[in-house]
């Protein structure tokens, strides 16, 4: 019997209590009959827990981690990574040359790459898709990926207006060069993030301007992409199905036929579907069910490193939080060991800087954690110093996070600590995704949870987004020479060990001014179901989901 989706279309007073009863009617009714993922197997249907529901499906608007899940299986950049070891392939060029000055690279396109509506996909699909990620009216957060580029930094900026000077040539329909205005190591990883993808103009133009944030052209059914999956149904908080294109260069290679993307912000629910055999994989696993999974059914639980970064923003601009004696308090009453041994319990890793240890050989500065490690009495006296003795006249302060479990979980141990070593009050305040990042764009918070996780293997990549102009910055604080290090010092490095000074420095910079408060280092924690064959847990956690299948295999054994 197939699993009917429910809907509510008017939540009352009562609310909370329907999401709960639609939650439990969701398992409930699935369990029934046939399972999901025993019909999904046979029909080559992957089911995939994926948080949240995605703000866009726009490449170069969407900016979360559950957005790029989807994206990936939709779109396919120039260059790919190895879902094992992350070195770049080829995916929509089969091959390039790099110039000798390591700063021009050309690349050569599939000649049988086609869009999803069976179009050629030509070089000047990149080129304009670039010069769209380029325009400030967009707001694409990820900008900066471009870069690197000759004069693409300026083009963006307003210095020049003429596009034509940015690094981007289209020497004839299969074949685009692009020119660095210095070598850049990880700009091959680049090339498989979304804001770096191909678009279809045509389709873009047809639903409005090209620069327009709420347009249709990304909706089911207007939606061009060059990915090994089209988009083939969007129900808003309920499902997103991806079908197998037929016009993918490499479709006779693609195993599974569609996938099914579920918004899965409650972990507890996420978990429960999972063991009703609705879901092959989860996006994340409670902290209450770590231990039955590893000792009970360890086949099924994946735990692996995570190039992520666990943080807190503080709005500086708030005169609360504008002096950074209070921050660096607030940071300093934190026992982020206690956190992750005794609240989050997956291996996740105290962080005392934005920068994961170990990235690519780079570490933060020696010094970070002496400044930001757990010292109430630190805490205090700075406290004290800032004009708020034992917290007199600070509270109370309001952490903002995105409805998860987890993220709770984490904000509730800090409100706790907070009260007990500075006596100052925090209150919890949770929003749905969408809502959330809205929030945050305005600047309508105090302090608010976030995480960066790696685009690509670099250090560069979790401090430019502490840049003044970034998007990403949020927080108010803006540092000229932070900026100076990176965009012009960083550059103009001659070496990997001056080049890993320079991001020390600005490191550094960063922790000086404190717009952040470090918590953790990601690891990540997922149920896998083993008829899903192909997954590799990765340092970016990113799945090739070409290379996925499903394979009927012996039900185990549930105690």
């Amino acid at each position: 019997m197939a699993c009917k989706m429910l809907s509510i279309r008017k939540l009352n007073s009562s609310g909370a209590l329907c999401c709960a009863l639609l939650a439990a009617l969701l398992v409930a009714g699935c369990s029934g009959g046939e399972r999901r993922v025993d019909s999904g197997t046979a029909a080559g249907v992957l089911h995939w827990g994926n948080a949240s529901e995605p703000a866009s499906l726009d490449p170069q608007i969407a900016n979360g981690v559950p957005e790029q899940k989807i994206l990936s299986a939709l779109w396919e950049g120039l260059v790919g990574k190895h879902p094992v070891t992350l070195e770049p392939i080829p995916a929509g060029a089969s091959h390039w040359q790099i110039s000798d000055d390591r700063r021009t690279y050309r690349f050569h396109l599939r000649s049988d790459a086609r869009w999803s509506n069976g179009e050629p996909v030509t070089a000047e699909d990149y080129r304009w898709a670039w010069w769209r990620a380029l325009q400030p009216e967009l707001g694409n957060s990820f900008a900066t990926m471009l870069f690197p580029i000759v004069n693409a930094q300026a083009y963006w900026r307003g210095e020049i207006d003429d596009f034509s000077q940015v690094g981007v040539r289209v020497v004839d329909p299969l074949t685009l060069e692009v020119e660095l205005s210095h070598p850049t190591g990880y700009f091959l990883q680049l090339l498989d993030m979304p804001t770096l993808y191909p678009l279809h103009r045509a389709s873009i133009e047809r639903h409005g301007a090209a620069t327009a944030r709420a347009s249709r052209w990304s909706y089911p059914g207007n939606l061009v992409s060059n990915g090994p999956f089209q988009l083939a149904e969007w129900q808003i908080n309920r499902r997103i199905v991806v079908a197998k294109n037929p016009h993918y260069w490499d479709a006779a290679a693609v195993a599974l036929n569609q996938i099914i993307f579920y918004p899965t912000e409650n972990t507890t629910t996420e978990e429960r579907m999972f063991r009703a055999g609705q879901l092959h994989y989860s996006y994340d696993v409670p902290v209450n069910k770590m231990a039955y999974y590893a000792s009970q059914r360890p086949a099924e639980l994946v735990v692996a490193p995570y190039l992520g970064s666990y943080f807190y923003r503080f709005n500086t601009r708030r005169p609360e939080l504008a002096d950074p004696r209070v921050r660096r308090a607030l940071a300093r009453a934190i026992d982020r060991r206690q956190l992750t041994e005794q609240v989050l319990r997956a291996g996740q890793l105290p962080a005392y800087a934005m920068t994961p240890p170990n990235t690519a050989g780079y570490y933060p500065p020696a010094s970070a954690e002496a400044q930001l490690s757990f010292d109430p009495a630190a805490a205090r006296a700075l406290l004290a110093e800032a004009g708020y003795p034992d917290g007199a006249g600070l509270g109370p302060i309001e952490i903002l996070y995105n409805t998860q479990d987890e993220h709770r979980k984490v904000a509730v141990a800090i409100q706790q600590m907070w009260k007990q070593h500075l006596n100052v009050d925090a209150t919890l305040q949770n929003q749905e995704w969408k809502v959330y990042l809205d929030t945050e764009r305005r600047g309508d918070y105090q302090i608010t949870r976030a995480s960066w996780i790696g685009d690509y293997v670099d250090a560069r990549n979790f401090l430019e987004i502490w840049l003044c102009d970034s998007d990403n910055n949020r927080t108010g604080w803006c540092d000229p020479q932070f900026d100076q290090l990176l965009l012009e010092q960083l550059p103009a490095a001659t070496s990997q060990a001056e080049r890993h000074r320079l991001l020390q420095s600005a490191e550094q910079r960063l922790l000086d001014g404190l717009p952040l408060l470090p918590i953790y280092t990601y690891t990540s924690k997922h149920l896998v179901h083993p008829d899903l064959n192909g997954y590799t847990a990765n340092l970016l956690n990113q799945p090739l989901f070409k290379q996925l299948s499903l394979v009927r295999q012996p039900p185990a054994l549930t105690p």
